[in-house]
Order: structure tokens, then C-alpha cells, then sequence
């Protein structure tokens, strides 16, 4: 049996932190912690926003147009491969499908080495918010073109699988979750003195949304169900967690909500679980971390009913799922858990039980499975 030696290649692994970037770091640390050899390629800027694990090696990117704290790949130096062929790598991982995807797919395939990939980022969904619909299918056949060259493709949830196969993609997929860390995540850290301190009153149904600021989550739904719900009842306030380019138009739009920034660790348990109903209307999801991470904190969650939230939420049952953007949808659902305190104890109860299915140590081991069932197949057909 040959040794695994894996190479992982980003667009994102420490310059910005998100769930892509946090989930690839876990692999990583959890990689070193068995003992297997691991290096990463990538983009990063001087100032990272993650102390990254494991060995890194940096490689050239310009930042997005319009969108500087997100960097595209423009090639794979010499200098960079060398320490590739250094490494002897004996799968290689691609979490991108970008420029330095491409070009580490092709020394793979000139070098005999398996290839694997992951889908972390649901690229055509993004297109709606740039004016960009027209290139969906462009995008959907490279996608697919690109995918196809892999032994596996690690998707987080069975929706984006599907979704993938509606789209012909449908050889070698297999399921590689996200996990949480249930005690940081912990209804035990709710905490009315606090909510006290940040102006809410102890009868105030705090709805809440966590992620980085940014339009492509969908924060227009947030903000007009917000508005519509406490058109009708005094008592709706809302908690924005996170950071991003769109935080000053939501603080004009939402003058009255309480913004915590961009917080971490018990700042950040504290702030789900102090809260009454998690509202996470995004679309873009290929799974929802932070679905998962205030599931676990024991808040019935109204989602979008898409790819990644339906394969957390259980409508009726944990929380709701709505209609993508029907804000009297979100804003009904929302209302129902609100008001209702024992279908809210209900649901809560619920939400925490299914998060403790998910464990990150059984998540990375059973990828650390198909990394071994891989290896040992024969590489997929080249396509052109």
C-alpha cells in the first residue's frame, strides 16, 4: 500500500477567515495529528487573518475586482513546484477549481498522481449578485469539465449533492460534513446579563444572524424581515454577528440592531446562545457551518430552503425552512417560534441533539478514509 502524502491547493487558507478557510486548517491539523505529511499551496496577503496550520507555501494572486479581501490565483512558480516534487506528494487535493487548481491538476496528471477535490464554494449561485446570470452555464460546464478529473469530490451535505448530480455531475461524489465543537457551542452559555449590557430587555426575541457582511449572503431577506416582523411586534430585535464590506449600508439600514463585529471563542458562544432564533436566509451555502454552530447552541433556526441549510434544518422540527427571499415567508416562520414557547423549547431541544451527531474527529477520519480508498484506485480517464 503506498504511502499518503497529500498536497492540498487553495484559493483560501489564510488570508481571509471563513468556513472554507477554517475547515482546510482543521483538515490539516488533523492530518499532522495521524501523522501523514500534508503541505499546502495557496494564496496570502502580509497580513493573514489566520495563524495557519501546518506547512504553507505561498503562491501568486491579484485581489478580486471590487472585492480586495478575496484573491485570484495567477500561476504556479517554479519555485513552487520544485517544492512540490520535494514533497513526493502521493495524492493531491484540490479544494479550488481556479487557475492553481488547473495547473496542479495538470502536473498531477503528468506525474501519475490520484486527484481529489472538494467543493466548498457554491461559485454559480454568486453570479445573481455581480449581474452575472448569463455565465451559469459557461460555469456549470467548466465546473463539470473540472470535477470530472478527479478520483473523488468531497461535497459537505447530500442537497449539494444532488444539486450536483441535476447538473451531471454525478462519479465519485461522496459526503465529507462539516463538524462543530458542541462544548464551545453550548446552550450553557447563555448569559442575560449580557444581553442586558448590549440594550436588550429580558422580554425581546432576539433574532440573530452570524457571518461575514457581505450581499451574496442574502442580507437583503435579513434585513426586510427584520423590518417586517417588527412592523407587528415591539418586542423583534435584531443581533448582526460578523464583519465585511456591507456592515456601514446594514448599520444605516438597521439602526436599532446590535452589530457585535467580528468576534470569537466565548465572545462568540455567547452571543448565539444569549440569542432567541437564528435567521440565515443565504442561498450560497454548500453546507452552513454557522447553521450547525447555533444549532448547537440551541437555536431553532429559520433558513432558506437550499442547498446546504435543508440538509441541516428539519422544517417543523428544529427550526423552518422558507422559500429563498419570501420575506412574509422568513418573517412568519420566524414569528411562529417566537411566540410559541413551548414549540420553542421543542425546537431547541431538537437543533442541540442533531448538532451532537456531528463531530469533527468522525468528519476527518471517514475523509481520512476515502484519502486510503483513493489512493489505491486507478486515476479517471483524462478528458479533454
Amino acid at each position: 500500500m503506498k504511502e499518503l502524502r497529500v498536497a492540498i491547493f487553495t484559493g483560501n487558507y489564510n488570508h481571509i477567515q471563513d468556513g472554507v478557510s477554517l475547515t482546510l486548517n482543521r483538515l490539516v491539523g488533523f492530518l499532522e495529528e495521524k501523522g501523514i505529511p500534508v503541505i499546502i499551496f495557496g494564496p496570502t496577503v502580509d497580513e493573514p487573518a489566520i495563524d495557519h496550520e501546518g506547512e504553507f507555501v505561498s503562491v501568486p494572486s491579484v485581489p478580486v475586482p471590487g472585492r480586495s479581501e478575496y484573491r485570484i490565483t495567477v500561476g504556479f512558480p517554479e519555485k513552487a513546484q520544485r517544492r512540490l516534487r520535494e514533497f513526493e506528494p502521493t495524492l493531491i487535493h484540490l479544494a479550488t477549481p481556479d487557475v492553481l487548481g488547473f495547473r496542479a491538476m495538470r502536473w498531477a496528471q503528468a506525474n501519475n498522481i490520484q486527484l481529489v477535490a472538494s467543493y466548498h464554494t457554491h461559485f454559480t449561485s454568486y453570479l445573481k449578485y455581480y449581474n452575472l446570470d448569463m455565465l451559469e452555464l459557461l460555469g456549470w460546464k467548466y465546473i463539470g469539465w473540472f470535477y470530472s478529473q478527479c478520483k473523488h469530490i468531497y461535497v459537505p451535505s447530500p442537497s449539494m449533492a444532488d444539486e450536483l448530480n441535476e447538473e451531471g455531475i454525478d462519479e465519485g461524489i461522496r459526503i465529507w460534513a462539516r463538524g462543530v465543537n458542541t462544548n464551545q457551542f453550548n446552550p450553557d452559555f447563555r448569559d442575560m446579563e449580557w444581553r442586558r449590557s448590549v440594550g436588550f430587555d429580558d422580554d425581546d426575541k432576539v433574532v440573530t444572524f452570524v457571518s461575514r457582511l457581505v450581499w451574496e449572503k442574502n442580507l437583503q431577506t435579513f434585513v426586510d424581515t427584520v423590518k417586517r416582523l417588527q412592523q407587528d411586534h415591539s418586542n423583534i430585535r435584531a443581533m448582526i454577528v460578523g464583519d465585511g464590506p456591507a456592515k456601514k449600508e446594514l448599520e444605516h439600514m438597521l439602526p436599532e440592531a446590535h452589530f457585535t463585529g467580528f468576534i470569537t471563542g466565548d465572545e462568540l458562544s455567547r452571543a448565539y446562545a444569549s440569542s432567541d432564533v437564528f435567521l440565515f436566509p443565504s442561498e450560497t451555502e454548500t453546507f452552513g457551518n454557522v447553521t450547525l454552530e447555533a444549532m448547537s447552541s440551541g437555536l431553532p433556526c429559520v433558513v432558506a430552503d437550499a442547498t446546504g441549510s435543508r440538509s441541516l434544518v428539519e422544517s417543523g422540527v428544529n427550526g423552518f425552512l422558507a422559500a429563498p427571499r419570501d420575506t412574509q415567508g422568513f418573517a412568519e416562520r420566524v414569528a411562529d417560534i417566537a411566540n410559541d414557547q413551548e414549540l420553542w423549547d421543542q425546537m431547541s431541544k431538537a437543533a442541540r441533539q442533531k448538532a451532537l451527531a456531528y463531530s469533527w474527529e468522525n468528519v476527518n477520519n471517514k475523509l481520512l478514509d476515502n484519502y486510503r480508498e483513493a489512493l489505491n484506485e486507478p486515476q479517471p480517464t483524462l478528458k479533454f
